[in-house]
């Protein structure tokens, strides 16, 4: 697939983007350039080749999944104004 200048132009239209005709031409070569590359990836044979969710196998450095703070909701309840069952109650705001 590539792109004419009259496109080229028009897509600059839709977007609202003021191009001159050196400008629009310049772009047309780029923008063919890249559907080019496209039409190469395309053309390679991937049957047989599992998908990857990164292209490098990495792995996270997690931490442990352990406590590390107090357990301090008893103490942030008590000043709640009211609470009931460990949540805090609220005025009904809509109706």
């Amino acid at each position: 697939m590539s792109l004419t200048l009259e496109q080229v132009q028009r897509i600059a239209h839709l977007a609202r983007i003021e191009i001159s005709e050196s400008e629009a031409g310049t772009t047309r070569d780029h923008l063919n350039g890249i559907f080019q590359l496209i039409e190469q990836m395309q053309a390679v044979d991937t049957r047989g080749v599992e998908p990857m969710a990164h292209a490098q196998e990495l792995s996270q450095r997690l931490r442990d999944d352990t406590v590390t703070e107090a357990d301090c909701r008893a103490a942030c309840q008590a000043i709640a104004p009211e609470t009931e069952g460990g949540l805090y109650l609220v005025p009904k705001v809509i109706e």
